[in-house]
This record gives structure tokens, C-alpha cells and sequence, in this order.
């Protein structure tokens, strides 16, 4: 079984971060992509059970260093319970890469995002 749930963290050299994640915790490298400017647009690192994403922060990004993704079958019907239940919810997205998913912050403000895109899961992928 995939996990579904999965933490995404945000660091200024997440380059860094990824080599001594890998040797400190032994994580694996599952997928890393670059961006343009030496830093990470996305990673995945697993270890046996688990996964978490790891990204260059952003300068726009305040707060949180980092989100909590869940996978979900069906995000369209779980964004419509959280926005009942009174949650800030953010648009759902389609994603090019594969899914669609939302944000949304809890009551104390921590950022989350449930999304239909399992990482571990070819067939949740586009292309």
C-alpha cells in the first residue's frame, strides 16, 4: 500500500537538503527535478512505507516551511465537505502531471492539499 499521506517541505538549498536527508535518514531518491535557477522544483524521497517531497522555497512563501499532502479518490466531493465545514478552501486544479487537487488551510492556519495524484501510482500520472 502507497502512503497517503505525505509531507512536503520547503528549504532555502534544497539540493543540500536532499543529500543529508538521504544520509542522515536514509531516504532514497525516487524523482528530483530541477528548476532554472540551481534549486528544486519538486523532489520525492522514500524510504520502505513512506515518502515525503522536498522543494526549493519559494520567495513569495511565508509561514510554513513546508505542506501536508493526502491522496484522495475524489477531491471534487472532499472539497465540497470541507468548504460545508466552514474550511477557506483554495480552487481545484486538473494538474498536467496527472490528478487534480485542492488547498486548503486548517484552523490554525497550516497549509494542506488533497489531491487525486498518488506519486507511487503510475496510473494516476498524465501521459
Amino acid at each position: 500500500m502507497n502512503p497517503s499521506v505525505i509531507p512536503c517541505l520547503s528549504y532555502a538549498d534544497a539540493p543540500k537538503a536532499i543529500g543529508w536527508l538521504c544520509a542522515a535518514f536514509g531516504f532514497e531518491k525516487h524523482l528530483v527535478v530541477p528548476d532554472a535557477n540551481g534549486g528544486i522544483a519538486h523532489s520525492q524521497l522514500t524510504v520502505p512505507g513512506g515518502m515525503i517531497m522536498v522543494g526549493s522555497k519559494r520567495p513569495e512563501q511565508t509561514g510554513a516551511n513546508g505542506t501536508i499532502y493526502v491522496v484522495v479518490k475524489d477531491p471534487a466531493a472532499l472539497r465540497a465537505r470541507a468548504a460545508a465545514a466552514g474550511a477557506d478552501v483554495g480552487e481545484l486544479v486538473e494538474h498536467d502531471y496527472g490528478g487534480c487537487g485542492f488547498p486548503v488551510s486548517d484552523l490554525e492556519g497550516t497549509p494542506w492539499y488533497f489531491g487525486s495524484y498518488d506519486p507511487l501510482d503510475p496510473a494516476t500520472h498524465a501521459g
